[in-house]
C-alpha cells in the first residue's frame, strides 16, 4: 500500500499555477479509511478552505463503504487537515493576505499505510496562461515524436 495513489487531482495543474506544497493528514472515520481501501475516491472538484483556525477539506467524494450499512458517513462530508500550526498559520495568512487558493492535488498512502493529502498553495490561471500551457505541451509531444523519427 505505501505510495499508492488513491486519487489525483490532473486538473489541477492546468487550472493553476501550483507554487508550494504540503502533506496534511486527514480526520477521517473507520468507514471512510476502508472505503480508502477499495481505492475508490474523487478529489477533482474539492477544495480546501479556512473555517476558524483550521483548514478543511471541502467536497471530497469518498463514496460509502458497501458492508457498513447504517454505521456508513456521508460522502462529502467536510474533513479536517492535520497540519502543524505554523503551517496552518502560513497558508491562512497566504489565503487572506495574498488572495491564494489551497487546492489538493493528491490522495495516498504514505509508507506507514496512513492516508494522506497533497496539499498545494496556487494562484489561478487567467484563460491565456493555459492556451499557452496547451501549446507548450503540444509542442513537446511533436518535438519528441519528431526526435524519435529522425533520430
Amino acid at each position: 500500500m505505501a505510495g499508492k495513489v488513491i486519487a489525483e487531482n490532473r486538473r489541477a495543474r492546468f487550472d493553476y499555477f501550483l507554487e508550494d506544497s504540503f502533506e496534511a493528514g486527514l480526520a477521517l472515520t473507520g468507514t471512510e479509511v476502508k472505503s480508502l481501501r477499495n481505492g475508490r475516491a474523487n478529489i477533482a472538484e474539492s477544495y480546501a478552505s479556512v473555517e476558524g483556525d483550521e483548514i478543511m477539506l471541502i467536497n471530497a467524494d469518498i463514496p460509502p463503504y458497501a458492508q457498513a450499512n447504517r454505521f456508513n458517513h456521508d460522502p462529502r462530508r467536510p474533513r479536517k487537515l492535520l497540519l502543524h500550526r505554523k503551517q496552518i498559520n502560513r497558508l491562512i495568512g497566504a489565503v487572506q493576505r495574498e488572495g491564494r487558493t489551497l487546492v489538493p492535488v493528491k490522495l495516498y498512502w504514505n509508507d506507514k499505510g496512513i492516508a494522506k493529502l497533497e496539499v498545494a498553495l496556487a494562484k489561478g490561471k487567467k484563460a491565456h496562461d493555459k492556451r499557452e500551457a496547451t501549446a507548450e505541451r503540444d509542442w513537446q509531444r511533436d518535438k519528441a515524436r519528431l526526435l524519435r523519427e529522425k533520430g
